[in-house]
């Protein structure tokens, strides 16, 4: 059975006792990095053999996990922070794993992009999220343009290094709507900056940029100039 289990996505407090014990129970623990995962476990007194499962060798692995499974192993899948196979690897050993009618399950817990939604002010209703934008700007100008008249609140991750040239680019394409930028969260410091694009664009000229963002930008029907 593979089992995908969700980790905490800064503070350890977040472990689910579910995804505890699913973790003390399987026969080998697939991890994106051994290493944090490592830790993970070793914070909770867990010792299982890992199977290290990322973007560049996921194609590769694969037939050795759908091996273990059919022959009865159990497997928990987790990545580094938050839910598996969102905007991490996972997607594949999922599908492979529905296509061979091995039976799976999901142990629920936290994930960054609903924290921020819920965090940033902005509509929750209804939301689209787009993971992580194209690294050049002009296919991610392009790439943002796709939902420039939806009416759903748009949710991004981004890395340090391109967070300012995407909030320029997101400025350009959907004009100075309320956003929310997410940093270190559950951790101690935690921090959420919002307001226009501007102000926000304006703030990360001197702010330290450090760590992964979450960017939650409003919808343009709760656009206040649209």
């Amino acid at each position: 059975m593979l089992y995908i289990v969700s980790t905490p996505i800064g503070n350890l407090g977040d472990m689910s006792l579910r995804a505890i014990e699913t973790l003390r129970s399987v026969d080998y623990v697939v991890s994106e990095d051994t290493r944090k995962t490592g830790i993970l476990l070793k914070h909770f007194d867990i010792h299982k053999p890992q199977i290290s499962f990322r973007e560049d060798n996921e194609k590769r692995i694969l037939p050795k996990l759908m091996g273990l499974l059919n022959a009865g192993n159990h497997i928990a899948l987790v990545s580094d922070a938050g839910t598996p196979s969102i905007s991490d690897p996972g997607f594949i050993l999922v599908r492979e794993t529905l296509a061979a009618d091995i039976e799976l399950t999901a142990i629920p817990g936290p994930t960054a992009l609903i924290t921020a939604l819920v965090l940033s002010g902005l509509a929750v209703h209804s939301f689209t999220f787009r993971g992580f934008p194209p690294r050049k700007a002009g296919p991610r100008k392009r790439w943002l343009a796709i939902d420039a008249q939806s009416p759903h609140t748009l949710i991004f991750y981004e890395s340090p290094y391109r967070l300012k040239a995407f909030l320029q680019d997101a400025l350009e394409v959907y004009g100075d709507r309320p956003a929310a930028i997410a940093n270190d969260l559950t951790k101690k410091f935690e921090t959420i900056y919002r307001g226009p694009l501007t102000v926000l664009i304006e703030r990360f000229t001197t702010e330290s940029i450090l760590g992964e963002y979450c960017v939650v930008i409003a919808g343009k029907t709760d656009s206040p100039e649209e």
